[in-house]
């Protein structure tokens, strides 16, 4: 049976233990730590920013100390005051050269009399951490939409804050939106009510879990709602509602499933959806009570939803439990890694599940690693960004390099022993956060006491050499191994000319299929396919239409290695009809390297950059301009010719998806915009 962990009204910051130096942030918390956030804000779609006041409970940690210190990011302070209403002295430091991301250090001094501190604010427009979409961003294409994100340090350009996750604070929050509109947040709501006087909607917020920063969530548009369970709903778009909602109606069974593992009742009380549109960066987000999810999940067949398991995991691994800083990122990616599997395979009944999913990890892993741009320090389990922007360092790492290590202990002590450990390992980090070396240690001393198969266990190589992990993992390729003879059954028509084999896998599963197209890609090597092979894969299996991302994602990747223009259409659609990092980033990594596509694929990217959230277009110009460095230029520019091209390709393409033209015809088309588009690039050269 579940247990429900302490819920103590004392904030984690009270502890003795000092919070671990953050260089992403310029806070002070170990002198004035922030305890409890009452936030009030008004929405304003015209002017895309939000009015607002943060008044924070302070506890002073050092009784001597005569600031408090908050992260800001282009935000307009209009005041500062104590409790009383009184105005307190304040400054704002410039933005250091070179380094935007960490925004501007607000100081505020405190005399010995103040408990409370209360700033009146505006965002900027250039908020990253809300995106503002216009009405035809959206999918009912009548009303505007925002949404924020805030992980890892954009919190600070959405309020004044300590913005670092070693932080935790309870809030209550105040929201005032348009009429027509909808608010959502990462939080319970109390009440709402309609405010005549101001022609719009009022709720009231509560979250009494304290929570970093980066985990405030708040999301206004033309929402509609669709109940799953008496603790779960799904809200989106009214276009997309029924089809969403029949896509995660497995959430309760999830987080059932979740709470039998970890022991620990779910603490949030609410556990709803929120299915954004489509230019959201990440596949999920796990934001407490509303767990933000991209489109890209809507295979119709609830073949990915293993998203929602991560989400869900995260409400213990991430949430309630929380790496210390953004150095120890693994401690919330790598647990909830290894609890979404754990879920996974008990929602299917087959603890296969795990190794074939980890197959495809690794394999992912790898890819980073080998990635001659990732620096070698971004591919250390325990990192040591000073202060770099973390988003510059996120990747797959911290989820799969994590993962494998958590595997290797569980192999050494045995599955049983380990889960019980990861119980106890919940209950005794609850509501607060740790490091690395807080978890080793806490490992170690479990184990000394229940058995002795950790004593040589090298933690130093684990968490600090970069590459790959030091022990080689030995997976169950059971439900792989149909998959890998298919695929080198491939690899042999490929290079050696012989009949393509008979296999169907129309009762695959979708990992079945993508364990397919990832044993491709590492059986091609730096020899990819041929077209026609790459044709015949498609006439078998009608990969380049799938309405599953993962596997349409793959073959994509295959295809453009080959320089296959026939599928320009299909990557340039999928690229700039969705904004989901892991595919979008990807794909045009490899259109960047493909002197072929890069010009269509940068002026393409140039066009559409608007779409794309502020860290996802960061991010893909960040690679553009690397790629560009490595072969001798770096230049953002491209002609007119170019952005004509890049329009006619991306319209061709949304034409071909909306009209529903066949593959082959779609071919043909490409083809000859393709020969034209060549044709002008070769007469321009002249």
């Amino acid at each position: 049976m579940a247990s429900s962990p302490s819920r103590s009204t004392r904030s984690p910051t009270a502890k003795k233990k000092r919070i671990p130096e953050d260089g992403s942030s310029r806070s002070n918390p170990n002198e004035v730590a922030v305890t409890h956030l009452q936030w009030e804000l008004e929405v304003d779609f015209d002017e895309s920013i939000l009015r607002a006041e943060a008044r924070y409970t302070i506890r002073r940690v050092d009784s001597m100390a005569p600031w408090l210190s908050l992260d800001t990011a282009k935000l307009h302070i209009e005041s500062v005051t104590d409790q009383t209403g009184k105005e307190l002295e304040w400054s704002l430091h410039a933005e250091e050269p070179g380094k935007g991301y960490l925004g501007s250090q607000l100081d505020i001094e405190i005399p010995d009399s103040v408990t409370q501190v209360a700033i009146k604010y505006e965002t900027s427009p250039q908020s990253t951490a809300l995106q503002w979409l216009h009405p035809s961003q959206t999918v009912g294409k009548e009303y505007p939409y925002v949404y924020s994100q805030c992980q890892a340090i954009h919190a600070r350009s959405l309020l004044p804050c300590q913005d670092r996750p070693g932080v935790k604070f309870t809030y209550r929050a105040k929201t005032r939106v348009p009429s027509w509109a909808v608010c959502v947040m990462g939080a319970v709501q109390i009440h709402s009510f309609e405010d005549d006087h101001k022609f719009g909607k009022v709720s009231v917020w509560m979250q009494d879990v304290p929570v970093p920063s980066y985990l405030i969530a708040i999301a206004v548009g033309q929402l509609e709602r669709k109940e799953i369970s008496s603790r779960c709903a799904l809200w989106s778009e009214p276009a997309i509602a029924d089809i969403a909602a029949n896509e995660f109606s497995e959430t309760e069974d999830f987080l059932r499933t979740a709470e039998s593992i970890a022991g620990i009742s779910y603490v949030w009380g609410r556990y709803d959806l929120l299915c954004l549109p489509p230019s959201f960066p990440f596949g999920g987000m796990e934001n407490p009570c509303l767990t933000f999810v991209t489109p890209t999940l809507l295979a119709g067949d609830k073949s990915l939803v293993g998203t929602i398991a991560h989400e869900i995991a995260h409400s213990w691994t991430g949430n309630l439990v929380t790496n210390a800083t953004w150095d120890h990122f693994w401690l919330n990616e790598g647990w909830t890694k290894w609890f979404e599997r754990k879920i996974m395979a008990r929602i299917r009944n087959d603890e296969r599940y795990i190794d074939l999913d980890a197959i495809g990890g690794y394999k992912m892993l790898r890819d980073t690693v080998n990635n001659k741009d990732m620096p070698p320090e971004w591919t250390k389990l325990v990192t040591n960004f000073g202060d770099v922007d973390p988003d510059s360092a996120y990747s797959i790492v911290a989820y799969e390099k994590g993962f494998n290590l958590l595997m290797a202990l569980e192999r050494r002590v045995g599955t049983d022993a380990f889960e019980k450990f990861f119980r106890d390992y919940l209950k005794n980090f609850a509501n607060s956060t740790l490091t690395s070396y807080d978890f080793r240690d806490f490992c170690m001393s479990y184990f000394s006491r229940h058995n002795n198969n950790l004593r040589d266990f090298d933690w130093d190589s684990w968490f600090h050499d970069p590459g790959m992990p030091p022990d080689e993992p030995h997976f169950d390729r059971t439900w792989s191994m149909e998959a890998e003879n298919l695929a080198e059954a491939w690899i042999a028509v490929d290079r050696n000319g012989e009949p393509a084999p008979s296999v169907s896998i129309q009762s695959w599963t979708s990992n079945q299929k993508v364990s397919f197209l990832d044993t491709l890609q590492i059986l091609t090597g730096n020899q990819p396919l041929q077209i026609g092979t790459l044709n015949s894969l498609h006439k078998e299996y009608g990969f380049g239409e799938s309405q599953n991302a993962e596997i349409l994602f793959r073959y994509c990747q295959l295809a453009l290695a080959a320089e296959d223009e026939s599928i320009l259409l299909v990557v340039l659609h999928f690229v700039t009809s969705q904004g989901r990092m892991k595919f979008t980033r990807t794909l045009y990594r490899a259109m960047f390297a493909s002197k072929k596509f890069r010009n269509i694929a940068k002026a393409a990217f140039l066009e559409n950059r608007e779409f794309y959230h502020s860290t996802t277009a960061k991010l893909i110009a960040s690679d553009l301009l690397q790629i560009e460095k490595r072969d001798g230029g770096i230049s953002m520019l491209v002609d007119k010719a170019q952005v004509s091209c890049a329009k006619a390709y991306t319209a061709l393409a949304s034409m071909v998806a909306e009209t529903g033209m066949s593959w082959e015809m779609s071919f043909a088309v490409a083809a000859l915009v393709t020969g034209v588009i060549g044709l002008i690039m070769t007469q321009r050269t002249q």
